[in-house]
């Protein structure tokens, strides 16, 4: 048993040749596109335009999705999914992984509850990766109190008018439709909506939000809408039951952070084991220090029981009978694993960890969005102890 990424994954009952050969074929595609050019894409703050049918011709972005629209699903499951984000990981750079599965939190929806015009016109073009689309829910004055929102969309014969703003909305800048949280009804999430708006359309309007501490090669945008008219028919799922279309996909998106949250952990842990074997101080390796091999076995620690809970909570999406409580925790898990390993590994390499260029550098400052997005750890725990029926 080593130490290194590979090394430090537990051994997965559920994986099978078919698994292997599909991380083989990613990890192929990624070590040669991806790889190379994960810091200078972070530094120019951008994925390139042409990576994104790259992505699509090895098949990372149809994994899961129905083969109507260009996806795979025959043979596949959840743990095919899985291998994507965490192959992701090993750039070391969060921001390139969000930039190309950023349709991962929106798209599932749209195919599950929009029109069959909206998935025609929609999934093709996202799944060859012609075109992207984001999730629009968080406004400068709302984010997790969905039922705050005030961006408000009102029936004009077969269109809506919809007028507002969202804010921190991954993909903003560069997706062509962005699945909105707009009010229809009423107070409360009673009067939520979701829907489709081209952000091509006339009254859209985008500005960058470019000073962020991670995720820099990801874009984020604030979006306004200025009684910018939508067809009806782009309605995802049925009026005012929007909040219901938005939860749909949490568990998945859930599990999607968290996956990628472990894998960022492990590459944290093999970096910081590779130093600490060829780092020289006081006559001897960081590694012969006591003090120093603590610190990995407590990294390795939490890592296992980490992995261990995704386990669980991937199988109970296999067998459709997820738990929302165990996914919300196992959130929370997975981001305080990641943000004591991204310390530790810190402290371990020291000062050649604070320069830019380097994996551990970047997962440390990509500790906070982690643990804030899809769900803060706070948001969470409140979560869990609902479901738990406390």
């Amino acid at each position: 048993m080593s130490l290194d990424f590979d090394g430090a994954r537990l051994p997965n009952p559920y994986l099978t040749e078919d698994h292997e050969a599909w991380r083989v074929q990613l990890r192929k595609f990624i070590d040669s596109e991806l790889m190379p050019y994960a810091d200078q894409w972070e530094e120019d703050h951008k994925v390139p335009d042409e990576i994104f049918p790259k992505a699509a011709d090895v098949g990372m972005f149809a994994v899961g999705y129905p083969e109507a629209y260009g996806g795979l699903t025959e043979g596949l499951d959840v743990w095919h999914g899985n291998i994507v984000y965490e192959e992701l990981a090993r750039l070391g750079a969060g921001g390139v992984g969000a930039a190309l599965t950023v349709h991962g939190i929106s798209l599932p929806t749209v195919l599950k509850l929009a029109s069959e015009e909206v998935k025609q016109e929609v999934g093709p073009a996202v799944i060859r990766g012609e075109k992207r689309i984001s999730l629009a829910v968080t406004e400068p004055g709302a984010g997790s109190d969905v039922a705050q929102l005030i961006t408000t969309a009102v029936r004009d014969g077969d269109f809506y008018v919809v007028n507002g703003s969202k804010t921190f909305i991954t993909g903003g800048m560069y997706s062509s439709w962005a699945s909105t949280a707009v009010r229809t009804g009423g107070a409360g999430l009673g009067g939520i909506s979701l829907l489709l708006i081209p952000l091509d359309a006339e009254g859209v309007s985008r500005t960058q939000l470019d000073r962020k501490q991670g995720w820099w090669a990801s874009d984020t945008a604030t979006l306004y809408f200025d009684n910018v008219r939508v067809p009806v028919g782009n309605l995802v799922g049925n009026e005012n039951e929007g909040f219901k279309a938005i939860m749909c996909n949490f568990n998945l998106e859930r599990m999607q952070l968290i996956v990628s949250m472990e894998a960022s952990a492990r590459v944290c842990l093999e970096d910081a084991v590779k130093w600490a074997q060829e780092r020289m101080t006081f006559g001897k390796t960081l590694s012969q220090h006591q003090v120093i091999r603590h610190k990995i076995a407590d990294m390795k620690q939490r890592i296992n029981a980490t992995q261990a809970y995704i386990q669980v909570c991937s199988k109970q999406l296999m067998d459709g009978t997820p738990n929302a409580g165990d996914i919300a925790m196992c959130k929370v898990q997975a981001s305080q694993t990641l943000e004591f390993c991204a310390r530790e590994a810190m402290q371990i390499m020291g000062g050649i960890s604070y320069i830019r260029g380097n994996r551990v550098e970047r997962i440390y400052r990509e500790v906070r969005v982690n643990a804030i997005g899809g769900g803060s750890e706070e948001i969470m725990r409140d979560l869990a102890s609902r479901q738990y029926g406390f």
